[in-house]
């Protein structure tokens, strides 16, 4: 989608007449160079950045200039000026001015900013922080795997997420968090609870792969967790994960209330896999390996990646049928 794409998404209605048609878009457009203009200049676009990367989409001065490595009131100064264009809003909570993407220019900058020249450094985590996070890790499964197996798993997570990620600012939580997750479910494989667990009450996995990790699995993923809660147990995988969840998606989301919750992008695991009851492919063809006993579908939809926000809209809502139906048919969800 270019930053034109916007006029196209305003057909003229039976009553409007050509002039105020032409007038309408040139209005549109004027706005949108606008836009352009206002957020034309390096800091504003890695301010822009850090606000869609956020976990709720939000941050304050402070965190922003921490980040950047500037002074406060530089950031205030950028910041003003977007909002002052409606581009950005804020939120004070107490003492704390909170600022956030007005989602209703997202189509205006998405494109300029997710395709300008990637000045962010690359990211690299103290060796220290691995420790403590194996450590952390190591205590959770106790008695479940042996230290040296999940530094293992913390390491070899470490670099699969750097790997398809260089410049995650959260690098270190979601190692941690990947690493969790890669163990949880090689502890459901070695204690034979995947097949048993509509007997013993568990709950169902359910495992989304897409090609980036970054559209269709995570707002199947985002859904599912709304509607079924602690009754399933549900994960992401990419064949080909990208770096950040794509902003479209998280708006997208936000208009029908369901969170991202902190997703990121991850490639797809062996363990993952085995441990799921039910595998659900979305466009990645045959990456995801084949054991018997899970319950395979593939859900065609497009990519959307590849579409403006309506289109976006349109997948979401065929998502959220498609999870719905699927729901009715968990064990953990319908046992009695």
């Amino acid at each position: 989608m270019n930053q034109m794409s916007s006029l196209r998404l305003l057909p003229m209605s039976a009553t409007e007449s050509p002039v105020s048609a032409r007038e309408s878009e040139r209005a549109i457009a004027e706005r949108i160079a606008h836009s352009m203009r206002a957020i034309a200049d390096p800091t504003r676009v890695q301010i822009l950045r850090l606000l869609m990367d956020a976990p709720d989409g939000r941050r304050g001065v402070t965190d922003l200039a921490a980040r950047l490595g500037l002074t406060q009131p530089t950031v205030s100064h950028h910041v003003r000026i977007m909002a002052n264009d409606g581009i950005l809003q804020s939120a004070q909570e107490g003492r704390q001015v909170w600022y956030s993407l007005v989602q209703s220019r997202l189509a205006d900058v998405f494109d300029f900013v997710q395709h300008s020249p990637a000045d962010a450094p690359t990211v690299a985590v103290d060796p220290a922080v691995l420790s403590r996070i194996t450590d952390d890790l190591a205590l959770r499964f106790a008695g479940v795997f042996s230290r040296e197996t999940v530094a293992d798993y913390v390491a070899s997570s470490y670099e699969l997420l750097r790997q398809g990620a260089p410049r995650d600012r959260h690098l270190s939580s979601h190692t941690s968090r990947f690493a969790a997750d890669r163990l949880g479910s090689l502890a459901l494989v070695d204690s034979d609870e995947v097949s048993d667990a509509a007997a013993s009450g568990a709950p169902t996995d359910v495992l989304f792969v897409c090609v980036q990790n970054a559209g269709r699995s995570q707002m199947a993923s985002a859904i599912l967790r709304s509607l079924a809660g602690d009754r399933v147990r549900v994960l992401t995988a990419g064949s080909q994960p990208t770096e950040t969840i794509n902003p479209k998606i998280v708006a997208a989301l936000d208009e029908i209330g369901v969170s991202i919750a902190g997703e990121y992008p991850k490639p797809l695991t062996d363990e993952v896999v085995r441990a799921a009851d039910v595998v659900i492919t979305m466009g990645c063809g045959d990456a995801c390996p084949i054991y018997p006993g899970r319950r395979y579908l593939d859900w065609e939809l497009p990519d959307p990646a590849e579409l403006g926000m309506d289109g976006v809209r349109a997948v979401r809502d065929d998502i959220d049928a498609r999870v719905r139906e699927l729901l009715q048919s968990l064990p953990s969800v319908n046992a009695e």
